[in-house]
């Protein structure tokens, strides 16, 4: 093996530990929507970074923030359902992103966006792996700490709230880790396919697992399983990696329900 496989499959197993956890949450919280605004937002966040000559990460993350402060306040002053805001959210960015690309692009600048839409997961340098190692690192502790309160929420948020939980506080604090998730993840499956490493695991992993803390360690398996599993298909067959980690995610999810229903 190369040394740009092992590099790929380190960063792929330190995003699939945070992606395990967060996605448990996200399936619970029936978030999954929010995190598809947040990858559609994160097409203006690239273009931006690139206008500002920041990192695009950087940009994605506090465009993610951005957003995630928005619904807050869209939910606390409007009367609008909340997947009515997400979908004017999404649209609006990922609008406003193609608009920006277009004029950078007629201004002379060449933009892969194949690599910000689908990943480039080979093409990480040592730096950009440790760059999503440490990234995962300083963000699993986050986690751990809203973790027990967003259980809670989740349960039920009125109960949580009288027992003293601060749900805005605790939901803004998840939503902006969400955010930060995405710009961290980006190079592995790109922004349209980032949410499918957060849903499909933790869907995988939930019939089979009897406490949330059970789930998020079989989702960060499953997880891991599907980067090994896309990385070594891709290699084999040629195929897009991020691409192939999200077909193989999806296999061993409906391998998992044929297993357990049989």
């Amino acid at each position: 093996m190369d040394d740009f496989f092992y590099r790929a499959l380190l960063a792929g197993l330190a995003v699939a530990v945070l992606t395990g956890p967060l996605g448990c949450l996200v399936v619970w919280r029936r978030m999954a929507y929010f995190g598809d605004t947040l990858a559609h937002s994160a097409l203006l966040g690239v273009a931006l970074s690139i206008l500002w000559r920041v990192h695009p990460a950087l940009g994605v993350a506090l465009l993610g923030v951005v957003v995630a402060i928005s619904l807050v306040w869209l939910q606390r002053h409007q009367d609008l359902a909340t997947d009515t805001m997400l979908g004017i959210l999404a649209h609006t960015s990922l609008g406003l992103g193609l608009v920006v690309i277009a004029i950078l692009q007629s201004k002379g600048l060449r933009i892969d966006l194949n690599a910000y839409l689908f990943g480039d997961i080979l093409a990480l340098s040592e730096k950009e792996v440790w760059f999503i190692v440490t990234s995962v690192a300083i963000l699993t502790p986050f986690i751990a700490w809203i973790w027990r309160p967003m259980i809670a929420i989740a349960v039920h948020e009125d109960l949580a709230r009288v027992e003293g939980v601060q749900v805005l506080k605790i939901r803004l604090i998840f939503m902006v880790l969400m955010a930060v998730v995405v710009a961290v993840a980006m190079k592995i499956t790109g922004i349209l396919l980032i949410t499918a490493l957060l849903i499909i695991p933790p869907a995988a992993a939930r019939k089979f697992a009897q406490t949330p803390e059970q789930m998020a360690v079989i989702a960060m398996l499953v997880g891991m399983m599907a980067v090994l599993t896309g990385l070594l298909s891709s290699m084999q067959w040629d195929t897009p990696a991020g691409p192939s980690m999200v077909v193989a995610a999806a296999v061993i999810f409906f391998v998992s329900r044929l297993r357990k229903n049989s």
